[in-house]
């Protein structure tokens, strides 16, 4: 029978306090509690703790190859491992086994961002993955106006009022949701499920982590959604400039995504805002490709939901073991803008850039 346990530490003690601490004490009962206590620790973290001794050492290692294995932290469907493919430099390999970020499987709201999230326990004792709220769970509204279908557990697309298709430079789809009387396995839910395809994140020489297929994907299939934090427009233009900022003073990379949906009259109607730089999914390894790249987006709505999902789809036929790509935007305000680094015939230089 599996147990959940949930980690007690005095208030007056911080994680960085647990991972730096030298006293032979605190190192015996580190080694004694570390499946209850090292999953929780960040990379850095591990990485200050595996000087203190011997043990110690060994077990963050164990951790780091759990980490490795799994991305996801078991929140999807298959694993996804990490493989650093980075073959000039043997320091480079030992730093950079893999990348360390908070998942969830669905867009979060900021005041339900966890501060830590285990990765990687070991051992007889279990600690939940659950550890975020996503807004799927948390935010999705019924409204008077919206109907939803009623074709019992499985729909079907020649009479379910959910079936849509989609147009645009974004496309608009819609499924069944929280209004509807189907249930999960309906098979208009194709994005309500988490990660649909196998996905591998890969380290490459110069181009840093970048998302693989990890099987053939078919032209016009699902592939995930783009999960992290949702936030208003103000709180990205804050984040936007911060990150700017970081970017300036070497090389950072930020995974903050702005949506526009536009009425046939050209005015924004919805603005998505999602930032997956500290919490988010695969989606957030996906780099951009100035030839447009091997995915297309749309925004699909769910019945009786709140905020849209913005999904990506297959647009042609992707073989194992090539990078999944996509266009990040056209326009480039900025002359000092990032380096791309896509290497396609048709590279501009640098990333896509416009005002937040």
């Amino acid at each position: 029978m599996k147990t959940e346990t949930q980690m007690k530490i005095p208030k007056t003690t911080t994680m960085d306090d647990i991972s730096s601490s030298n006293n032979p004490n605190s190192s015996s009962f580190l080694v004694q509690n570390s499946d209850l206590i090292l999953p929780w620790l960040t990379h850095q973290q591990l990485a200050n703790l595996s000087l203190t001794c011997k043990s110690l050492h060994n077990l963050t290692k164990i951790i780091t190859l759990i980490r490795i294995s799994d991305a996801s932290r078991t929140f999807e469907n298959f694993p996804i491992p990490f493989h650093n493919n980075c073959i000039n430099n043997n320091h480079n390999l030992n730093n950079h086994p893999y990348s360390y970020f908070l998942y969830t499987p669905s867009l979060i709201l900021s005041n339900n961002l966890p501060r830590y999230q285990p990765w990687g326990w070991m051992g007889s004792s279990v600690i939940s993955p659950i550890a975020v709220k996503t807004v799927d769970e948390s935010e999705s509204v019924s409204f008077v106006d919206v109907v939803g279908c009623e074709c019992g557990e499985v729909c079907d697309d020649d009479g379910c009022l959910c079936f849509d298709g989609g147009d645009g430079d974004v496309g608009i789809g819609r499924e069944c949701g929280v209004g509807c009387s189907c249930g999960r396995e309906c098979g208009n839910r194709v994005s309500q499920n988490g990660v649909r395809v196998r996905v591998k994140i890969v380290r490459c020489d110069g181009k840093g982590w970048g998302l693989f297929a990890d099987q053939v994907i078919a032209k016009g299939e699902f592939l995930f959604q783009y999960a992290g934090e949702l936030l208003t427009t103000k709180e990205a233009q804050r984040r936007q400039q911060y990150y700017d900022e970081l970017s300036s003073r070497g090389r950072f990379s930020s995974a903050l995504l702005v949506v526009r949906e536009h009425l046939p009259s050209g005015k924004a109607c919805l603005r998505l805002n999602i930032d997956a730089t500290k919490i988010g999914n695969v989606a957030r390894f996906v780099n951009h490709s100035c030839d447009g790249g091997n995915l297309s987006t749309k925004l699909i709505r769910s019945s009786g939901a709140l905020f849209p999902r913005l999904c990506f789809f297959a647009l042609k036929d992707i073989q194992k073991d090539e990078e999944l790509t996509f266009s990040y935007g056209e326009i480039r305000k900025r002359s000092n803008g990032l380096p791309c680094y896509c290497n396609c015939p048709s590279c501009f230089g640098t990333l896509p850039s416009e005002d937040t």
